[in-house]
C-alpha cells in the first residue's frame, strides 16, 4: 500500500502542491517551520480518524484566506488503485470521497491504513492516561475500522448519562437506554483493545530488531473491566448511586490505562530514560506495522515526524533497515539530508522550504 500521487490545495502552509512518488520511503527535509509536518499530516488523513494532530477541518485551512482546502491522492494497493479526496469548504466539516463517491471513515479504513509517531507522543509514558488510551485506540483502529464508531457511540451515550448525573436525575428510566448503548459500545471497545494488544505482542515475539520490546497491560481505575456488554450494563446500573455522588461515570472503558514495561529490563516505561522511552515507542509502531502486514499481506503507510534526529547513527540505520525490509512507504521528516544518509538510494527525497506564498515542495 502506498500513495503514488498527492496534491494539496490551500492546506495549512501549502497553497498548491503536487507530488509523484513511488513505494520507497520518502525522506523529507527542510528548516523548522517550513511545512514538513503539514505535509505528512495531509498523508495521515488517508487513514480513518482526525489525523496526526487531531485538528478540526477549520484549523487545517490555509490562513489568512480560510477559503477551504482539498487533498487528493492515488492510493495503490493489492485491491487495485483508488482515487481518494478530502475537502472542507468555508470551514465546514471534512468530507471524504473514494473513487468520486461519498464515503465514510469506516469505508476509508477498509482500504487504507497509516500508523505514525510524532514528537508530541514522546511524553506518552509520563503524562495522563487519556493520551495512552488514545494511542491504544489508534492501534486498535488500524486493525478494526469500526473501532472509531464504537468510541463515538460510547462517548455520546456517556455524555448524556453524565448530564443526567450532574442534574441529579434519579429516575432509573432515564438511564436504562443510555446504559444499554454504553454497554454495547464499551464492550466492543474493550474487546478491540485487548485484541490489538495481542496482535502487538505476537508481532514483537521473535522479531529481529534493535529496538526493545515492550510488555503492554490494560488496567482500569475501578478494578477489573466487565468483560461483556451484559456485565458492563449491570455494573453501570449498580454504580449509579456512586456516580450520582461524583457527578460522572466511574466505570467503563474510559477509565482504562495502558501500562508499558521495558520487557528485557523489567522496568516500567515511565521510569525509563528519555532515549529508552523513544525506542519503546518506535518498537511499538514497527510492531503495529508488522502485525498489519501479516494480517493484510502488505504493510501500512508509516509517518515518522522528526524521528531520525533523536536516534544515534546505529539505531537510525537499524530503523531504516527495518522499514525497507518491511516494504513500507514511510514518510519521514528531518531538518537536513544528513539524517537520511544511511538510506542512500533506497529512498526518495523531498525538500520543503519557505516561499513567497507559503511552503514549497521540490525534489532535490
Amino acid at each position: 500500500m502506498y500513495l503514488s500521487h498527492l496534491t494539496l490545495s490551500h492546506f495549512r502552509s501549502h497553497k498548491r502542491v503536487a507530488i509523484d512518488v513511488d513505494l520507497r520511503p520518502v525522506a523529507i527535509w527542510g528548516p523548522n517551520g517550513s511545512g514538513k509536518t503539514n505535509l505528512i499530516e495531509a498523508v495521515s488523513l488517508f487513514s480513518p480518524g482526525r489525523g496526526l494532530r487531531r485538528a478540526s477541518a477549520q484549523d487545517m485551512a490555509r490562513r489568512p484566506e480560510s477559503l477551504g482546502w482539498k487533498i487528493t491522492g492515488a492510493l495503490e494497493g493489492p485491491q487495485g488503485a483508488h482515487e481518494i479526496a478530502f475537502t472542507s469548504e468555508g470551514g465546514g466539516a471534512r468530507a471524504v470521497r473514494i473513487d468520486d463517491k461519498p464515503a465514510s471513515q469506516v469505508a476509508l479504513g477498509r482500504i487504507a491504513r497509516a500508523v505514525w509517531l510524532i514528537p508530541a507522543m514522546d511524553r506518552l509514558w509520563i503524562e495522563g492516561a487519556e493520551g495512552r488510551r488514545r494511542f491504544l485506540d489508534r492501534i486498535a483502529l488500524s486493525f478494526f475500522p469500526d473501532h472509531a464508531q464504537a468510541a463515538l457511540d460510547y462517548e455520546k451515550a456517556m455524555r448524556e448519562r453524565n448530564r443526567l448525573l450532574k442534574d441529579m436525575v434519579r429516575d432509573p428510566h432515564w438511564y436504562t437506554a443510555l446504559e444499554r448503548q454504553m454497554a454495547e459500545a464499551g464492550a466492543a471497545l474493550h474487546v478491540n483493545r485487548l485484541a490489538a494488544l495481542d496482535r502487538i505482542a505476537e508481532a514483537q515475539d521473535g522479531a529481529e530488531t534493535r529496538f526493545p520490546a515492550a510488555t503492554l497491560d490494560l488496567v482500569h481505575g475501578d478494578g477489573e473491566m466487565p468483560g461483556s456488554a451484559a456485565e458492563l450494563r449491570i455494573a453501570l446500573e449498580e454504580s449509579r448511586k456512586r456516580d450520582l455522588a461524583a457527578g460522572r461515570t466511574l466505570v467503563g472503558p474510559h477509565r482504562a490505562d495502558l501500562i508499558g514495561t521495558f520487557a528485557e529490563k523489567g522496568v516500567l516505561a515511565a521510569d525509563c530514560s528519555t532515549g529508552e522511552q523513544k525506542a519503546l515507542l518506535i518498537s511499538l509502531i514497527l510492531s503495529n506495522a508488522r502485525a498489519l502486514a501479516a494480517d493484510e499481506g502488505h504493510p501500512p503507510i508509516l509517518l515518522l515526524d522528526e524521528v531520525a534526529a533523536h536516534l544515534d547513527a546505529g539505531r537510525r540505520a537499524a530503523l531504516f533497515d527495518e522499514i525497507c525490509a518491511l516494504g513500507a512507504q514511510a514518510w519521514m521528516t528531518g531538518t537536513g539530508p544528513e539524517l537520511f544518509a544511511e538510506l542512500g538510494d533506497r529512498a526518495q527525497a523531498l525538500e520543503v522550504s519557505d516561499g513567497p506564498s507559503g511552503s514549497v515542495v521540490s525534489k532535490p
